[in-house]
């Protein structure tokens, strides 16, 4: 009998001591959520998450924040587009330039502290590129929380690897050079090659234009549809059309010994009878487009229109685009062009770059704005 009083005393002892643990446990969960809560981060249940910051606590970050969005000088068409799109007002910024041909890119209200993006193209002349540099060096030098460059047209990104002896590659140059001058983040869309990405030591936010041209060309409802690669190095590009299109495919092979000198072109595909669209990233003298456009006239398509999403349209581009079987071809604003010839549609991409810097800056997924 006393054995049995013994252990039950034991046993309620236990009993209590756990009752107690379990109330100090949950007054010590309770004072450690308030004060986790107290310094904005949000307690979860899930230990294996190692993140406690919720999307709306970055929000919160991002507004007690102040952006500015500023300009270079080849770019500023499209950064006044862009900042209206954003609802901000355009940085202010100039350049001083001397009679020698120096120049000196300065900002005209302060950046310190501030989540700094230029917009600036380094499309040609090297000057472009070169004032981007200073403008990043500018603003680091000014005590700017972080400063993003926004590069719609990345210039230099055919020089992607070595193809022969002795030359450079400029894309990875251009990679180092924009690190080097502090930037960062990255912004851009269609690079030539993809893999220039992995060039970059910093977050790089590849846009596609497909998000673009997409929408405008299912409002078109055209039938039998065919996606066409100009090239083979478009093949991945004219895939993804295709699969969202819901369209055939074709691809062109070419043969060159030179920059901009093609000296033949075969299809490979049918396009009897088909309205095709060629896709490209950027037109330069329209020589491969061109030519894949009459060559697929040839083999029987129906119609036949284009779309790049850079046009450089260097030389003879528009007066080839001009005399050439294409019907309509579609281009992005990253490149500015005055007097184009009338079979060029051009489709503004400053909503496109508004809304991705908005994410950026909220530090939201930028997952929503890739369709390719």
């Amino acid at each position: 009998m006393m054995v049995f009083k013994t252990y039950h005393k034991i046993l309620t002892s236990i009993k209590i001591v756990i009752y107690l643990l379990s109330i100090i446990y949950v007054v010590i969960e309770k004072s450690y959520q308030q004060l986790l809560n107290k310094f904005g981060i949000v307690y979860w249940e899930k230990r294996k998450k190692s993140s406690f910051a919720t999307s709306k606590y970055r929000n919160d970050m991002a507004e007690s924040q102040e952006i500015k969005i500023f300009s270079g000088d080849a770019t500023r068409y499209l950064t006044e587009k862009i900042v209206k799109y954003y609802g901000v007002e355009m940085g202010a910024s100039a350049v001083t330039r001397f009679s020698d041909g120096e120049f000196e890119p300065r900002f005209d209200e302060p950046v310190r502290g501030k989540e700094v993006y230029i917009v600036q193209s380094t499309f040609a002349p090297a000057d472009n590129l070169l004032e981007l540099l200073l403008l990043i060096d500018a603003a680091k030098r000014a005590s700017a929380a972080h400063v993003t460059a926004v590069i719609p047209y990345f210039g230099f990104a055919r020089q992607d690897r070595k193809e022969k002896s002795r030359i450079s590659i400029g894309a990875k140059l251009m990679a180092n050079l924009l690190q080097k001058s502090g930037v960062d983040r990255v912004v851009t869309m269609d690079l030539h090659a993809g893999q220039i990405q992995g060039f970059f030591d910093i977050p790089v936010d590849h846009l596609f234009g497909s998000s673009i041209f997409i929408p405008y060309i299912q409002n078109m409802n055209l039938e039998n549809l065919c996606i066409v690669a100009p090239d083979m190095g478009g093949t991945k590009r004219a895939k993804a059309y295709a699969r969202m299109l819901n369209a055939d495919i074709a691809i062109c092979h070419k043969e060159r010994t030179k920059a901009n000198i093609v000296d033949s072109m075969q299809i490979i595909g049918d396009v009897e009878g088909k309205n095709v669209f060629i896709v490209d990233d950027m037109i330069d003298t329209a020589g491969t487009i061109t030519m894949a456009a009459n060559l697929c006239m040839e083999n029987g398509a129906k119609t036949v229109r284009a779309l790049s999403t850079h046009a450089v349209c260097s030389g003879p581009a528009f007066d080839r685009i001009e005399k050439s079987a294409i019907q309509e071809l579609l281009v992005t604003d990253t490149i500015p062009h005055e007097n184009m010839p009338s079979k060029i549609t051009v489709l503004s991409c400053a909503q496109y770059f508004a809304n991705s810097i908005e994410k950026i800056f909220k530090n939201e997924s930028m997952s929503s704005a890739f369709l390719v």
